[in-house]
């Protein structure tokens, strides 16, 4: 689950360039220009949803919507989603369903991550939003969550690698997925978790490392706490070892997708304001992680609460993401990470076309 998104309307490859629509009002005649898919991503931190259609080998994005709802504030504490939280991520998804009956998508998925899974009354919220919404969210498991991130981010690998380490950081857990070309890359998108050789589920994330540290006064002595406690999670992954060995033999290369890490991309490329085209796809050298992520530490918590590219709802969450990045980085060091804005409802999006594609058939009105 991603930990920020500021793209609202954006589009996303199938293996080509992407094509993005003038505007994100509804387009007539629906029917006529072919199916519609959805997804939505209801995270510990944001409520997304994402509405394309399939445009040749690509999509072209309809409209969307974001907010950043905290679900999962005071979860690490408690157990349990507050009543609070649970009011505006039902007011989100409101707004949500408002756009899907707009638009009516033939196909669609909509998914609940970490917060809903964690929570003793995950279900309850569950069956909450359904009677005060109309809308069905299944709560995944973290290898299908992990399995989209990969989807949704695959065409960005380099095509010379020999595999990636791909990490998601979202508000309540992480994900990573170790991709291995070396027996053969799958020919589609939508076939890349194929690829997955080991896969991690971190039960930390943003919101949780914020809640046990603190992120708004963050010391280098309490930074390095934090990555010292996300490094003890990562001694966990299967094959870790092999992965070091492979890092060093072979051309391998990190691909972040999560609001940690596009922040970082804004602000290595000093931008005044956050632009998704410009850090979807960017290259950052390991030295130019080095010096953004220390400017970042010494940045004080007004600053990044003014800077454009962080914000306040993002102020107190970006130095404990970074934590989490950093003790990947140590872990497992390459000498470049590519920065990528699209994560879970890309995957999604990918997987419901690549599906109707690779059978042929054409999706019935109202079908999941």
């Amino acid at each position: 689950m991603t930990d920020d998104d500021r793209s609202v309307v954006a589009a996303v490859p199938i293996g080509a360039e992407a094509v993005r629509a003038k505007d994100s009002a509804p387009i007539p005649s629906r029917r006529s220009r072919g199916p519609v898919y959805a997804a939505l991503d209801l995270g510990t931190n944001n409520c997304r949803l994402l509405i394309a259609r399939p445009h040749e080998q690509s999509f072209r994005v309809l409209d969307g919507f974001t907010r950043i709802v905290r679900l999962g504030e005071g979860l690490s504490v408690t157990g349990r989603l507050s009543d609070a939280a649970m009011d505006r991520t039902v007011e989100a998804l409101k707004q949500c369903r408002n756009k899907l009956r707009d638009h009516q998508p033939t196909r669609m998925r909509l998914i609940a991550t970490e917060a809903c899974r964690a929570a003793s009354n995950g279900e309850a919220f569950i069956a909450r939003i359904k009677d005060e919404t109309g809308l069905e969210l299944e709560i995944v498991d973290r290898q299908t969550e992990a399995e989209l991130a990969v989807t949704g981010c695959a065409d960005l690998i380099e095509a010379e690698s020999a595999g990636a380490l791909m990490f998601d950081i979202g508000g309540g857990s992480s994900e990573l997925a170790w991709l291995d070309f070396r027996g053969g890359r799958p020919k589609r998108q939508g076939r890349m978790a194929a690829s997955i050789r080991s896969w991690q589920s971190l039960p930390v994330g943003v919101v949780s490392i914020a809640e046990k540290f603190g992120g708004v006064n963050v010391t280098t002595e309490v930074f390095e706490a934090m990555v010292a406690y996300v490094a003890n999670h990562l001694r966990e992954f299967k094959g870790r070892g092999k992965l070091r060995q492979m890092i060093a033999e072979h051309p391998v290369h990190l691909i972040g997708t999560s609001g940690t890490v596009t922040t970082l991309a804004g602000l290595h490329l000093g931008l005044e304001r956050y632009e998704r085209q410009k850090v979807d796809g960017l290259w950052m050298a390991k030295a130019e992680v080095d010096a953004t992520m220390n400017a970042l530490l010494a940045m004080p918590f007004e600053r990044r609460v003014a800077h454009p590219c962080i914000g306040r709802d993002r102020a107190d969450l970006v130095l404990p993401g970074c934590a989490i990045f950093e003790a990947i980085r140590r872990e497992w060091p390459t000498e470049r990470v590519r920065v990528a804005d699209r994560g879970l409802r890309e995957g999604i999006l990918i997987s419901l076309i690549d599906e109707d594609r690779a059978s042929g058939r054409r999706p019935q009105m109202g079908r999941r």
